[in-house]
């Protein structure tokens, strides 16, 4: 028995830090309607958002800056995560609802490119999708998401400065709510 002991109390420890800080992302207070999941990571909030040109799935390499003075939704998604693929169908009524306003939806897919266009083409999807694999992992990361939760949305204003990061599936409502006071903006 003493020879698990260390063993055991390593697993007590991690258990509780992961339990506390379940907890703590579940209560932590940014006065917004309990509906909406909570920010990740407020470091980043109000900062100008990093630079990245990835491919779409065209072909076609893309870059940030072409959406310069738009209202953005860079989502970080997968193929195998059943809460993104959920939100997808929201995401594909609000891109029609909105981009004339100046909204726009960038999905960022965790996936290879094969298996993001089959995806992307049974389900209809309107918006711009990038397959960047294993470097969708890292500017997942550099925009916010310490914790590598899926889906990652981040929100820019038209100024091109964060305003939320959200981890977990986001309703139809919950991103309206968001993006409605930046598009009146």
């Amino acid at each position: 028995m003493k020879k698990f002991f260390p063993f055991i109390l390593v697993i007590i420890i991690a258990g509780g830090a992961g339990f506390g800080f379940q907890r703590y992302l579940q209560n932590d207070s940014h006065n917004l309607p309990p509906a909406i999941p909570k920010a990740v990571n407020n470091d980043i909030i109000g900062t100008i958002r990093p630079a990245f040109e990835l491919k779409d799935i065209e072909g076609k390499l893309r870059n940030i800056d072409e959406w310069n003075g738009k209202v953005l939704l860079v989502n970080f998604w997968a193929t195998w995560c059943p809460p993104c693929k959920k939100e997808m169908p929201a995401f594909i009524e609000l891109h029609e609802e909105y981009q004339e306003q100046g909204f726009e939806v960038i999905g960022i897919a965790l996936d290879d490119e094969e298996s993001v266009q089959d995806f992307v083409d049974t389900l209809g999807v309107n918006y711009t999708v990038m397959a960047a694999e294993y470097a969708g992992l890292e500017l997942s990361r550099i925009y916010g998401n310490r914790i590598g939760a899926l889906p990652f949305s981040v929100f820019v204003g038209r100024d091109g400065k964060i305003e939320l990061t959200r981890a977990g599936e986001l309703s139809k409502e919950q991103v309206e709510k968001i993006i409605q006071p930046l598009l009146a903006k």
